[in-house]
């Protein structure tokens, strides 16, 4: 007990006895094992947990992406084959939006859920907009609380432009009105030459960077039509005189005289008679288009107008349809017969090689007339090529009327397998005027009638959207 007390109550012996017992019992922390399974399981199982919540989280991102790309594959798509059938930019884009939700209602639920669709490119192109994203609330953890299911930059487009995808060929006639009245006002004429030019933007889109192309012909026609000279040499009866005489008789009973005029032949055309008077046939004889007279032997039409063939410049069909002017009658039959014959076979011969058509069975090939009047067809040419309003003239020369005889050879031009696509602009309800198109119109969906310029303007781009392929890019 003495040693005891002594050890005690020596100097600095409580210190050192505390000091001896903490290294004691550390070096025996040292070497227990005893806590080590317990902590290893526990890094495990967070770590394990994390891996599996992460693959959950994983898994409903793919699911809820997959579903989303879908869904706007789908609507894309459906927006684009409603343009081509004849729905307006904005009814496409509700298209496509009641189908993209439609086909997401399973879906797992999502965050800002922006996405919604755009029509651009003139109508051609569908494409999808916005973002959304998905909640991870496990990887949420690791502070990735949300992945993105769509972004614009990778967003799908559905084209209908020609390209790549496209598995065909077009041959492609454009009926332009330019009688007179297109300049009453002529912003008329003004809104014809952007529609026009819509169309070819469109169908002639990518025809340097494909296989497939599509060849336009622009035939401009009011009271005549004037094709090249070298065309109109051919097309004509080199046996009609350069100028006809009529002599008809003038003044009252009592000073009744007889006078003479001279009417020099133009270089314009009329309609032809015959028994191929409405059909494709080649020129020649028997199948000759009648040459005009007038007084002055100057044409109705404008010398800027001149018919231009089928062509793969689309720069220079751009310039010609710009150079369109106005005046005259509306000799709608005239400019239908040479929409036929411009994307006729049987017309190469008085063609050049680069303008020539293809044969209508021709595989992998559409051919196509778009025609175009703001007005009733009025005017027609009697035996000798004078217009029948002429007080010189005698009755017409196939004994019916322009809208007749147009329609006559539409239905010619659709027994050849052309299609036909009719736009009536500003007509104001002139019933004659409106059964021509409808009539002359493959089908009551290729007829088109409409009241202000932009209302033209997105009938030719729907024509031509209407005949182009529809495919996903991106």
């Amino acid at each position: 007990m003495r040693i005891r007390a002594s050890v005690l109550a020596g100097p600095n012996g409580n210190n050192a006895c505390f000091a001896t017992a903490a290294r004691s019992r550390w070096a025996a922390f040292k070497l227990n094992a005893a806590g080590d399974v317990a902590l290893m399981f526990g890094l495990i199982t967070f770590a394990l947990f994390m891996f599996i919540g992460a693959a959950v989280d994983l898994g409903r991102w793919i699911n809820a992406r997959t579903a989303t790309m879908d869904a706007i594959d789908a609507a894309v798509l459906a927006a684009g084959r409603a343009l081509q059938t004849g729905a307006s930019q904005e009814a496409a884009k509700e298209i496509a939006r009641q189908i993209y939700l439609s086909n997401t209602t399973g879906r797992f639920p999502v965050q800002n859920d922006t996405i919604n669709f755009d029509v651009r490119d003139n109508g051609t192109t569908v494409v999808a907009t916005g973002y959304a994203h998905i909640q991870t609330p496990f990887m949420g953890l690791a502070a990735v609380g949300t992945l993105p299911l769509f972004v614009a930059s990778e967003a799908p487009e559905a084209k209908t432009a020609q390209n790549s995808a496209a598995n065909y060929n077009r041959e492609v006639a454009l009926m332009l009105d330019v009688s007179g009245s297109m300049c009453t006002p002529c912003s008329k004429r003004d809104d014809m030459r952007a529609a026009a030019k819509d169309l070819v933007d469109i169908m002639m889109v990518n025809n340097d960077k494909t296989a497939y192309w599509s060849k336009i012909a622009i035939v401009a026609f009011s009271g005549d039509v004037r094709p090249p000279a070298g065309l109109l040499a051919a097309a004509t009866d080199p046996a009609w005189p350069s100028e006809r005489s009529f002599t008809y008789e003038t003044g009252s009973k009592r000073k009744k005289r007889t006078e003479t005029v001279q009417y020099p032949r133009t270089e314009c055309v009329a309609e032809r008679n015959g028994d191929n008077k409405y059909t494709d046939a080649g020129p020649g004889a028997g199948n000759y288009v009648m040459s005009t007279y007038t007084q002055d032997g100057e044409c109705v039409i404008d010398s800027g107008a001149i018919v231009s063939p089928l062509s793969l410049d689309k720069t220079e069909i751009k310039k010609k349809i710009d150079a369109l002017m106005t005046g005259g009658g509306t000799a709608g039959h005239l400019g239908t017969a040479w929409a036929y014959y411009m994307l006729s076979p049987k017309w190469n011969a008085v063609l050049p090689l680069a303008s020539q058509a293809s044969s209508y069975d021709t595989p992998k090939l559409k051919k196509i007339a778009v025609l175009m009047t703001d007005g009733e067809y009025n005017l027609e040419y009697d035996a000798n090529g004078v217009d029948t309003s002429d007080n010189v003239a005698g009755s017409s020369a196939n004994s019916v009327n322009s809208a007749g005889q147009a329609i006559a050879i539409c239905n010619e031009m659709k027994k050849s397998g052309i299609d036909v696509f009719t736009v009536g602009f500003d007509l104001g309800g002139n019933a004659t005027a409106i059964n021509t198109m409808n009539k002359c119109a493959s089908d009551a969906s290729k007829s088109y009638t409409v009241a202000t310029g932009e209302q033209l303007r997105a009938a030719f781009r729907d024509i031509a959207i209407r005949t182009t392929e529809l495919h996903l890019s991106k």
